[in-house]
């Protein structure tokens, strides 16, 4: 049995690098950037106002006051996107708008707050306070300069970088390919949601569970019907699901029971397994294996087993395909609301609430069957074996949500 992090090293250290392709900018979001971005343009283009106010040259309005103001000739109006002819002289202003182009000549730029117009001549404005050069002017390049390098491969894209890569004109952008994960969920006791629920069956649900957190971590699921515990069928559709992804996820079928399937049907079919077991609660009966340029992961069928070795051991390989330089879950620091107890042998992930205020609260029975604590819970703490935290105690909470 492999403690965890050698666990996901093996499966790390296999682990390619998928093709890079071309995408939109604004579907970009979320996927894995596959080599350096650079600005094409300065940031901004051109120095503008920050403001709505007239346009100046600072040396005009020194000693200027509420008390003693001084007037200067209004020599034009710049509205956004228009570049004001000629320049701004001695003694002269001119109109201008958040976001305008500073006239040459100007060099700051005076709230309208702090002048008012002069009784009787329009032309003419009387200006309130003094002003430092370059005062109330965002200047070209200030926030990004051309060439300076934005992105670097393996970050991913977020929705404050999609913006930026926008404002710089950039129309698309190269990023890793999406990996196609098949999900396979094995038991002749499951049934499809909708379908009468006869004695000794239940409803599926990994496979909404596990689909939601692929798409999240950026990869494709593509689900596939559910699978009888018989040999035959387990390979057959281990087959299909391989054949048609670069990788299959199953639930169930991987422990030691008579109609677990799952490593026979996977080694009848090519599949050479890499390990089997890692010492986690819950989720010991975890299956990693290869056919080829494919993999296997096989994931217990409870189905807190299955997410918690999903984030674990899955996720970190999803993005490593994609050439993610970080692959860890977020972590939160946040204070024991309550004590929580690890009596067994192995390291458990207990589910825990991390609330607004820092607060982590157990969810309740953490028994590997019980949905209703893992619908309450946005996040694990790692629990080392025969441990007790105490109540009070800082914990890192492993994120999900």
């Amino acid at each position: 049995m492999l403690e965890l992090e050698e666990a996901r090293e093996r499966i790390l250290g296999v682990i390619p690098t998928l093709p890079a392709e071309s995408i939109p900018v604004g579907t970009a979001v979320g996927r894995i950037i596959a080599e350096e971005v650079h600005a094409p343009i300065d940031l901004p283009g051109f120095d503008n106002s920050a403001m709505d106010g007239y346009a100046v040259r600072a040396d005009d309005l020194k000693g200027a006051s509420a008390d003693a103001p001084v007037t200067l000739q209004l020599r034009g109006e710049i509205p956004a996107g228009v570049v004001m002819a000629g320049s701004v002289e001695r003694g002269t202003c001119a109109r201008i708008y958040t976001g305008s182009a500073l006239p040459q000549g100007a060099d700051a730029v005076v709230m309208q707050e702090d002048t008012r117009p002069v009784p009787g001549h329009p032309t003419e404005i009387a200006f309130l306070d003094g002003i430092k050069p370059w005062e109330n002017v965002r200047l070209r390049g200030e926030d990004v300069k051309r060439e300076a390098r934005l992105f670097s491969a393996g970050e991913v894209v977020r929705v404050g970088g999609a913006g930026l890569m926008a404002a710089l004109g950039l129309k698309a952008i190269r990023v890793n390919r999406q990996p196609v994960i098949g999900l396979l969920s094995t038991g002749s006791e499951l049934l499809e949601a909708g379908q009468p629920l006869a004695p000794g069956k239940i409803y599926e649900s990994n496979r909404v569970t596990l689909a939601t957190l692929l798409m999240q971590a950026g990869a494709v699921p593509k689900v596939f019907p559910l699978v009888p515990d018989t040999l035959g069928a387990t390979q057959a559709a281990l087959e299909a699901a391989l054949d048609q992804c670069d990788a299959t996820i199953t639930t169930g079928g991987v422990s030691v029971g008579e109609h677990d399937h799952v490593k026979k049907a996977f080694e009848q079919i090519g599949g050479v397994m890499e390990f089997w077991k890692v010492a986690v609660k819950p989720g010991k009966p975890f299956v990693f294996g290869r056919r080829k340029e494919k993999f296997l992961f096989g994931l217990p069928g409870n189905p807190v087993s299955a997410l918690v070795t999903f984030l674990l051991l899955v996720r970190p390989a999803l993005l490593r395909w994609q050439g993610a330089t970080d692959v860890n879950l977020p972590i939160s620091q946040g204070r024991l609301a309550e004590a929580i107890v690890n009596r067994a042998e192995r390291r458990h992930f207990v589910r825990v609430r991390l609330d607004a205020t820092g607060e982590v609260h157990s969810t309740g029975v953490q028994a590997s069957h019980i949905l209703s604590s893992l619908a309450q819970a946005n996040g694990l703490v790692d629990v080392p074996p025969q441990t007790t935290l105490v109540s009070g105690a800082t914990v890192s909470v492993l994120r999900w949500e």
